[in-house]
């Protein structure tokens, strides 16, 4: 008897029906013979309907309530699912991160996973239940509920299979798999078979949000097969594993983009020693990601220019951040621009065919579109443009490498 583990996500279990419909699926799978665990996100945008209601009472929340007060939107969803599945004949019970034995790091709002003491879990599938956890949260040291970062249930979905040793990590969700690049944008984009968990990682990170990054992470450490598929239909979706000698062949296999980035530029940096370790080590001492990072050279060579980009969200911060460092520096000026995006093609079959990153940038070119910034790496090439050249740019690309003719 195999385990599987089901995740859905909030869309999934938005209302109601949905509920009743996903116990029918988990029903059927464990019909079946299977032994089945559920991992559940909050119901709809009830995470976000939550932090509107916070930003009501309080202007600073202290952050070990706030865990406190999002964690409740997925016990809602399990409790929920739990009787639905009662009602049509199938034992459930439903179980909070830390009743299911999740132990997470003393941080709020966004630690890792420590451990998982599967002690509860194994002894609720002996007697025959499905057990369905709040996915997103666990519990730390002094027993308190702590969140492991939005879109965590995915996170919580893999590590608890791998915990397990499940057969499969299948996620759920309202897109039915990983497609050449977003649907929306291409019309003409097509759904992969399956994906690396290298290039998957990649399109996750940069900007693709159909499964997050750190869930990609732990199921590559421990060989987790995740099948990304949609809860609207019985359809096969994308697998997400090891890379196959094929999948390797071909150069690019997906498009990102990311249009929640803005540049910053830091002007006429005295070029010596120490200067890029305090201007990024205050970033990162406020905990704001920096991506990509570009340094020119003066003719003098005294100086330079250091440009680099971060989440628009950070944006604010992450200048006065830099103005306060460039001051004692003794840099010219600092600058900003939150009128960009990225576009990023990735494939883990760059590395042995060149040419790739030449073929972006004449497909570009010749449609009129600047870039301004590139970053590279042994699977993936990145382009920052004018926000508003962002979509046409992942359009051009697509075609280029023709993503619209594979057949997968």
């Amino acid at each position: 008897m195999a385990i599987i583990v089901h995740k859905y996500g909030g869309t999934s279990v938005g209302t109601a029906e949905k509920i009743k419909n996903v116990a029918c699926r988990v029903k059927k799978t464990r019909d079946q013979g299977d032994e089945v665990l559920v991992i559940v996100s909050a119901m709809g945008h009830t995470t976000d309907e939550l932090i509107e209601l916070m930003n009501k009472v309080s202007e600073n929340p202290d952050p070990r309530e706030y865990d406190m007060l999002v964690s409740t939107g997925e016990q809602v969803s399990a409790a929920l699912l739990a009787m639905a599945l009662q009602s049509i004949g199938c034992p459930a019970v439903s179980l909070t991160g830390g009743q299911a034995g999740v132990i997470t790091e003393d941080i709020y709002k966004k630690a890792r996973i420590k451990e998982i003491k599967l002690d509860r879990i194994k002894k609720e599938l002996k007697a025959g239940k499905v057990a369905v956890i709040t996915g997103f949260q666990g519990v730390d040291s002094k027993g308190d509920i702590i969140t492991i970062g939005r879109g965590g249930s995915d996170t919580s979905a893999v590590a608890i299979a791998a915990a397990l040793n499940a057969k499969v990590c299948e996620i759920y969700t309202d897109v039915d798999g990983v497609y050449t690049t977003d649907p929306r944008i291409v019309p003409e984009a097509k759904k992969l078979k399956s994906i690396s968990y290298e290039e998957m990682l990649e399109l996750a990170s940069l900007g693709a949000q159909v499964l997050h990054p750190r869930s990609i992470e732990c199921a590559s450490i421990y060989g987790m097969v995740i099948h990304l598929r949609s809860s609207l239909n019985e359809s096969e979706g994308t697998y997400i594993k090891e890379a196959t000698k094929m999948e390797k062949k071909e150069a690019v296999r997906g498009i990102a983009l990311d249009e929640n980035i803005a540049k910053i530029g830091i002007l006429k940096v005295p070029d010596k020693p120490g200067t890029a370790s305090k201007i990024f080590g205050a970033l990162a001492d406020e905990k704001i990601n920096v991506d990509m990072i570009i340094q020119s050279i003066h003719s003098q060579g005294t100086q330079a220019d250091m440009a680099f980009t971060v989440d628009t969200p950070d944006l604010k911060k992450a200048v006065e951040i830099a103005k306060r460092v460039a001051k004692e520096l003794g840099a010219a000026e600092v600058i900003s621009d939150p009128d960009v995006a990225k576009v990023s093609l990735v494939g883990i079959g760059m590395v042995s065919q060149p040419g790739t990153a030449s073929k972006m940038f004449k497909a570009l070119s010749e449609s009129k579109i600047n870039i301004q910034m590139i970053s590279t790496s042994e699977i993936k090439i990145s382009c920052v443009v004018k926000f508003e050249e962002g979509k046409k740019a992942v359009q051009v690309l697509h075609k280029a490498f023709g993503l619209d003719k594979i057949s997968q």
